[in-house]
């Protein structure tokens, strides 16, 4: 109804501006609600254009009758191209008949200038229309009263009706007015026989003499509180969005930010555009300072409200479950579109096909508002609130996912508190160097301390070190970046660029180190490893574990076993998890020089063999992953521990002495005697209170 109403102070103010007596009649243009709880009464009142008893008779008799998509089309044909028309709401011939849902009655007054002022009368059944006997009260323009239904009480309490129109009709370009009440303290003169009253009862004469002398030229007054009438405007905030964004100033938007969304704080960005081509929208998107409170709680699942979409200026619905994809859920705004039908319901709207244009529009323009956050800001502020849902918006949006890799930031060997873009990465690589290196681990001093990085830092190579649980999936999701693919350092197919020379001396170490990598595979570490080779990126650990291309890290191992749904049955996880390993062994290290010397002399040798299996249980550790049988791997280093501080392997643990009973004291023996005699009376009664009985 108020859409209605707006519709029709449009149609006038249309009119005014080619016949100035138009607005005669009545120079304002507002809308004003007034409840009558006592008559069971609302009045909707606008100063509009009005209807005659003909237009009473042909809109409001006829049901889905549109006015003002009638008005629209005869504007168009009498109209000069340059006056826009489109601020009309319209094609809200329903509209009116909504009235019924709540009123059992409704009574429309209206006066046009070309008429006399009539009355519309209706029960949804028949209506009439009768000439207003108290002649013309409104001027010009039209009261909706709706008589309402016993059930629809509550839309006559005064917060119901503010609450309304503050949600849906909030940016309406006409003032909107509720009759509402207030409670203010006002001073009243106090008459003499009070104020003698009041002076008896005070006790300190000298006190009373000083107000007396201060008091003479002043009227005596006393504070009453008052339940004061008004008309209570109720959308003072003006749709800043259709302004041009080169008239807003900053200050106006932080306003406009905080009155929509309730946020205290101010917004950390914002963009302000108009979007043309198959749908025609304007918007206003911001980026909040901090993040909401449980933004990741029921992730894809909660239905997101920070966009609220207009239509014309009228609030349509912030009920959405793809306004935004579920990565943007921190991102408030509003959109206003004319192009939207408004004669839809809310389940259809979701469906139609200009919402996907308009969230295409959306997600590019908000990429472009967060990529223009200044560097400082951007990592110190952004990336700390919203980094996951950058990384997250990798993994699930493909079409965008060259925008998002360029807004990542990590933490790198670099420097030790500042993060990287994958850009800067990429301008600081080696001459040679075809990959990016990355190493995951549940924190920066695990992946600094982990074997796999020891070669690569060495020879002055950056390492990105992922330290969040989604780190590894984003990265696994990006199949390269500025032509450079991911090498994680924890898995095969780490390689440098060698020199003809070192190449030699390498080939030379695996021919003499062969007996001891077949002597492991075949032997002492079967069915535990895919094979065992000479290591290029160890330099102090004696051996690492080697995940293929395909297989899990160590980091991804164990996020995949803490999944709350993970129950072991899983084929793909299984086969993931399953993949054997490659056992990476140092040759310089002089652990492995020795087991070499042992196997060449005895391929039997149980302590090389009981070597090269601890190695690999440790290793297992080192890398990142779990050991399948923890107890055989602490007898095995008990057994080492043995040998090395020379104590017999066969050697018990000392039984521990029986505890032998202690004799009681003579007065616990009397204790013990006196109980034992109660217990014997205790009994003797029992038995003869059941004889008794």
């Amino acid at each position: 109804l108020i859409s209605n109403a707006s519709d029709a102070l449009d149609k006038i103010r249309l009119l005014s501006l080619t016949n100035d007596d138009a607005l005669d009649g009545n120079e304002e243009l507002t809308i004003k609600i007034k409840s009558d709880k006592e008559k069971n009464m609302m009045h909707i009142t606008d100063t509009g254009i009005g209807m005659t008893k003909e237009d009473l008779v042909k809109n409001l008799g006829t049901i889905a009758k549109s006015g003002t998509s009638e008005f629209l089309n005869k504007m168009t044909e009498m109209q000069s191209d340059d006056q826009s028309t489109s601020e009309l709401i319209g094609q809200f011939g329903v509209g009116f008949y909504s009235a019924f849902l709540v009123a059992d009655k409704v009574i429309v007054t209206s006066k046009h200038n070309n008429g006399t002022q009539h009355i519309w009368e209706s029960d949804s059944n028949e209506f009439s229309v009768t000439e207003d006997p108290r002649g013309n009260t409104l001027g010009r323009g039209t009261t909706i009263t709706l008589v309402m239904k016993e059930e629809a009480s509550d839309y006559l309490e005064l917060e119901t009706i503010k609450n309304l129109v503050r949600k849906y009709s909030q940016f309406i370009n006409f003032p909107i007015y509720v009759w509402s009440s207030k409670t203010e303290t006002v001073e009243e003169p106090i008459e003499e026989d009070d104020a003698e009253a009041e002076k008896k009862e005070g006790t300190d004469e000298e006190a009373e003499v000083e107000e007396e002398e201060e008091d003479k030229d002043k009227p005596k007054t006393k504070k009453v509180e008052k339940t004061v009438w008004d008309w209570e405007l109720m959308n003072d905030i003006k749709p800043i969005w259709q302004r041009p964004a080169k008239e807003v100033e900053e200050d106006e938007y932080k306003a406009f930010y905080k009155t929509f969304s309730r946020d205290s704080e101010d917004p950390m960005s914002h963009i302000h555009f108009t979007a043309e081509g198959e749908v025609t929208f304007k918007s206003i998107l911001f980026v909040p300072s901090t993040a909401p409170r449980g933004l990741f709680d029921e992730y894809g699942s909660k239905k997101n409200d920070f966009i609220k979409l207009f239509v014309r200026r009228v609030f349509i619905t912030d009920d959405f479950h793809d306004m935004m994809p579920k990565y943007l859920n921190f991102i408030k705004g509003v959109v206003d579109s004319d192009d939207l039908p408004l004669n839809v319901s809310r389940e259809t709207l979701q469906q139609h096909k200009l919402l996907k244009v308009i969230r295409k529009k959306l997600v590019r323009k908000t990429l472009d508002m967060i990529k223009k956050i200044a560097e400082e800001s951007y990592n110190e502020k952004f990336w700390k609130e919203f980094g996951t849902n950058i990384k997250l918006g990798v993994i699930e949006d493909h079409s965008n996912r060259t925008r998002l890799a360029k807004l990542l930031r990590f933490q790198t060997s670099h420097s030790d508190s500042d993060v990287s873009s994958l850009e800067q990465y990429v301008e600081r690589m080696k001459e040679k160097q075809d990959k990016i290196f990355f190493m995951a681990g549940t924190s920066r001093k695990e992946a600094e301390a982990s074997p796999f990085v020891e070669q690569l830092l060495k020879k002055g190579y950056e390492v990105i070190y992922l330290t969040e649980p989604v780190d590894e999936y984003c990265i696994q999701a990006l199949p390269e970046f500025d032509g450079k693919r991911f090498q994680n350092v924890a898995k095969e197919g780490v390689k440098f660029d060698e020199s003809d020379k070192t190449k030699e001396k390498r080939e030379a170490l695996e021919k003499e180190y062969e007996p001891l990598t077949n002597w492991m595979k075949d032997k002492s570490l079967k069915d535990k490893v895919e094979k065992a080779v000479l290591s290029q990126r160890l330099t102090d650990s004696p051996c690492a574990l080697v995940a293929s291309q395909y297989g899990w890290s160590g980091n991804m191992e164990r996020i995949m076993k803490a999944q709350a749904y993970q129950t072991g049955k899983d084929i793909s996880t299984n086969y993931y998890a399953s993949q054997k390993k490659t056992f990476e062994i140092n040759p310089r290290h002089p652990l492995i020089k020795e087991m070499l010397r042992r196997v060449k002399e005895n391929p039997e040798d149980e302590t090389a063999s009981d070597l090269a299996v601890v190695l690999f249980e440790t290793a297992t550790l080192r890398s990142g992953y779990q050991l399948g049988d923890t107890k055989a791997y602490g007898d095995r280093i008990e057994r080492m521990l043995r040998l090395s501080m020379n104590v017999d392997l066969t050697e018990k643990v000392e039984e521990e002495p029986e505890e032998e009973p202690e004799e009681p004291t003579e007065e616990e023996a009397l204790e013990e005697e006196e109980v034992k005699e109660e217990e014997e009376e205790d009994e003797e009664t029992t038995s003869t209170e059941k004889d008794e009985l």
